[in-house]
Order: structure tokens, then C-alpha cells, then sequence
């Protein structure tokens, strides 16, 4: 089932991407659940109170729960659509090769860094929690232990050295 989208809706699926860690996955869960038993019913309640006050057109109170519904149930699909189609990335041990899931430790420029790449629901650059879609992720995939990747950034070419996958 194809998500509703209203104009103002932004894409908070991810853009099609549904790689998504099983710790992620399980938040999801939780939170969906919390939605449809606890916080929908709430707001179906609160709807149906405002409505018994009559004319709508004039309800601002009916309007603002009626909209508060909406993004409920929004987010409801978004969520059911996510779990439905979920990829759920394998927890990594030390691996050969880079993969989504790895954590990768990597010199560029005199520095060290560690990324860690999952899908795009769960990027979190501060991190070092960077998507399998980004341009150092997708470079970086496949790629073994020693080897010199040649990204581009900012219209650069950067070299980055694999020194250890997690």
C-alpha cells in the first residue's frame, strides 16, 4: 500500500530506504503501538467531544484535534509502511569487507574517524552514524582492510584508508 502524501507532508519514510537496525526496528514497534492503543483512541475521543459542540466550519477546536488525528494516523502508515518493508541490517562482527551495519574505521588527512553505516532512517553524523546512500558510505561499501578510497567531496578528491572493519 502506497502512502498518502498532502502537499505539506515531507518524506519521513526515508526516501524508499528500508535498512534499518532490529534495535530501530523495535523502536518503531514500540512506538506504534503506543500510537494506535494509547495516543489515537485519546484523539478520536477528543474529536468526537468537539464534534458534539455542532457547526464545524466555525470549531476551531474540532479543526485543531481533527488535524492532530490526521498526523496520527499519518504517522501510523508511515511507521506500518517502514516495519512492513523493513531490511533489517545483521548485527556485524569483524568482517572482510565493508557492508551495511559495519563500523569502519578510516585515516583521511592525518585524522581518524569512525563511521558506523546504516540506512538512511538512522543517520546521525555527529555520531559518525552515516547513511549506506552518502556519498564517504557508498564509497566505502565493499571495500576491504588497507584499501584507499578516493571520495569526492565538496569537489575535492579525498583519500580515505580502511584501517579496521567492525
Amino acid at each position: 500500500m502506497q502512502i498518502p502524501k498532502r502537499r505539506y507532508d515531507k518524506n519521513d519514510s526515508g526516501a524508499g530506504d528500508y535498512h534499518i537496525s532490529a534495535n530501530k526496528a523495535a523502536e518503531y514497534k514500540q512506538e506504534l503501538e503506543r500510537l494506535k492503543k494509547v495516543i489515537r483512541p485519546r484523539q478520536s475521543e477528543e474529536v468526537a467531544e468537539h464534534a458534539k459542540l455542532g457547526d464545524f466550519s466555525e470549531n476551531a477546536a474540532y479543526q485543531i484535534a481533527k488535524g492532530k488525528l490526521r498526523g496520527t494516523n499519518h504517522r501510523i502508515l508511515v511507521l506500518d509502511d517502514i516495519l512492513n518493508n523493513a531490511i533489517i541490517i545483521p548485527e556485524c562482527g569483524t568482517g572482510d569487507c565493508v557492508q551495511i551495519g559495519s563500523k569502519v574505521t578510516v585515516k583521511f588527512n592525518g585524522r581518524q574517524k569512525v563511521f558506523q553505516i546504516l540506512g538512511s532512517q538512522e543517520t546521525n553524523p555527529a555520531q559518525g552514524i552515516i547513511s549506506h546512500l552518502s556519498p564517504i558510505g557508498a564509497a566505502l561499501i565493499g571495500h576491504k582492510k588497507n584499501d584507499e578510497v578516493n571520495i569526492e567531496i565538496n569537489n575535492k578528491p579525498v583519500k580515505y584508508q580502511i584501517i579496521k572493519i567492525e
